[in-house]
C-alpha cells in the first residue's frame, strides 16, 4: 500500500491567515478584546478554540459570549475569505502526489457545506479520496474528526503509512492518536517556536512537507 496523505484545509493548502485574523479581530471586538497584529496572533493561538478564548478572556466565555464570538468570526470570514487563494505550489503538488500513484484525502475544521463548494471552486475534489469537514458544532478537536475520516476510507489507507501534513499542534496531536505520522507547516496558525515541541518535524513550504511525508512512511 502507498504513502497517504491528509491534508489540513486552512492555514495549509489554503492561505486564507489574512481572513482569519481579520475575522478574529472581529470577534474579539464583541467581548472587548483589542485586536491583535499578525504575529501576536499567531504567538497566542491554541486548539480548541475556546481555550484561546479563555486565555484572552482570563476566564471561559460565557454561552452567550461563545455564541457572539462564532457567530462574529464566521460571518467576517465569509467576506474576507474570497479573496484568499492556494498555497503557493499547493496544485502542482497535490497534482504530483496522484500522479506519483499516492492517495491523498482532505480534513478540515471547517463547516462541511461551506467546505465543499471552495475546494471545488479550486477545482481540486478530483484530487481526494474523500473530503470531510466539520459536521458539528465549533470549537471541537481534530483527533475524533481524524478518526473517522480514516474510518470512512477503510481498506484504502495505513493509518501507518498515512501522513497528515497541518499547520497546528492538533493535526500532529490527532495524526500521532490515530496511529499515523504527521508534518507540520509553519505558514499557517503557528509560530514554529509552538509547532517544534509537539516533537514532529517541522518545515516551511508544503513542498518540503511532501518530500518528507513519502520518506517518514516508507
Amino acid at each position: 500500500m502507498r504513502t497517504h496523505i491528509v491534508w489540513d484545509w486552512n492555514g495549509t493548502l489554503f492561505h486564507d491567515m489574512e481572513a482569519v485574523l481579520g475575522a478574529s479581530n472581529a470577534a474579539f471586538a464583541t467581548i472587548g478584546v483589542a485586536p491583535m497584529t499578525m504575529q501576536e496572533y499567531r504567538e497566542q493561538y491554541e486548539i480548541p478554540i475556546p481555550r484561546f478564548y479563555q486565555r484572552l478572556l482570563g476566564r471561559m466565555p460565557s454561552e452567550a459570549e461563545w455564541l457572539r464570538l462564532d457567530d462574529a468570526f464566521h460571518d467576517r470570514y465569509v467576506e474576507l475569505s474570497v479573496a484568499c487563494g492556494l498555497t503557493d505550489g499547493a496544485a502542482q503538488l497535490l497534482s504530483g502526489w496522484g500522479q506519483a500513484g499516492h492517495s491523498q484525502s482532505l480534513l478540515s475544521m471547517y463547516e462541511h457545506e461551506k467546505l465543499l463548494p471552495v475546494v471545488e471552486g479550486f477545482g481540486l475534489t478530483s484530487h481526494f479520496l474523500r473530503v470531510d469537514g466539520r459536521s458539528g458544532p465549533s470549537g471541537g478537536q481534530k483527533a475524533e474528526h481524524l478518526s473517522r475520516h480514516l474510518a470512512a476510507l477503510g481498506e484504502h489507507v495505513d493509518p501507518a503509512r498515512t501522513v497528515l501534513i497541518g499547520d497546528a499542534a492538533d493535526d500532529a496531536l490527532a495524526a500521532l492518536a490515530a496511529g499515523a505520522h504527521a508534518v507540520l507547516y509553519t505558514g499557517g496558525s503557528h509560530t514554529r517556536e509552538k509547532l517544534e515541541p509537539v516533537g514532529v518535524p517541522v518545515v516551511d513550504s508544503l513542498a518540503e512537507a511532501v518530500e518528507l511525508a513519502g520518506r517518514l512512511a516508507d
